[in-house]
């Protein structure tokens, strides 16, 4: 079992609060946000900005500092490159018309590393970066399947490892998710398609596996 280190949690916590939604907070929106004193964020964050992971602007709201997105140039780099994804997120968007992600784990969250937004005025948006629970839709389900987890039903899978999930994240939202794993068989993470739930239904969702899981095999070559 990893030791934990209540300081560092909490500066994590300020990191994690701040979303592509909610891009800037002021002190007393992170405490709300963090369940953190003031004093407490306000220590922490001197610390952060020190290194670059938390800026301050003259209005005093905070935001995150550029090592933060130096980090993630870091990871897209060494983990799946936006060049070899993108391509397969393209054809599943124009073959579709429904909106085609590409999901990684982050501890108990998964994150929108890429994506490809629907072309339809109504579609499910996603922007990248975005976190949303491991425990819910079917990029979660493949997430933490193929990370060794019991997740229950397993009839929401076919045989390649394909879900299907109907409105756990959104009422309104239904997703066919696949895994993607490296040469050497490692998960790299979850090609996904999704949709609204009266476009995106059962037929639609059956009729993009086979795509689906071509392109998923095309990325782990």
């Amino acid at each position: 079992m990893a030791t934990r280190t209540e300081s560092v949690e909490r500066a994590m916590s300020i990191l994690s609060a701040f979303s592509t939604q909610q891009p800037t907070m002021s002190l007393a929106e992170l405490a709300e946000e963090t369940g953190l004193h003031k004093s407490t964020i306000l220590r922490l964050t001197n610390s952060l900005s020190i290194y670059g992971f938390i800026q301050r602007d003259a209005e005093g709201r905070f935001s995150v500092g550029p090592s933060v997105w130096r980090l993630a140039l870091i990871f897209r780099r060494d983990f799946t490159r936006r060049e070899h994804v993108a391509p397969a997120l393209r054809i599943l968007a124009e073959a579709t018309g429904e909106t085609a992600s590409f999901y990684v784990r982050a501890g108990n969250e998964r994150v929108c590393l890429y994506r490809e937004n629907s072309p339809n005025l109504m579609r499910y948006h996603v922007e990248e970066g975005m976190r949303l629970k491991l425990s819910t839709g079917a990029s979660g389900l493949v997430l933490r399947y193929f990370s060794g987890e019991d997740v229950g039903d397993l009839s929401v899978f076919n045989a390649n490892g394909t879900a299907m999930s109907v409105g756990q994240t959104n009422p309104n939202i239904s997703s066919v998710a696949t895994p993607v794993f490296s040469a050497a068989g490692e998960l790299k993470g979850a090609l996904t398609v999704s949709g609204l739930v009266d476009r995106f239904d059962a037929a639609a969702r059956a009729q993009v596996v086979p795509l689906l899981e071509s392109l998923a095999r095309s990325l782990s070559e």
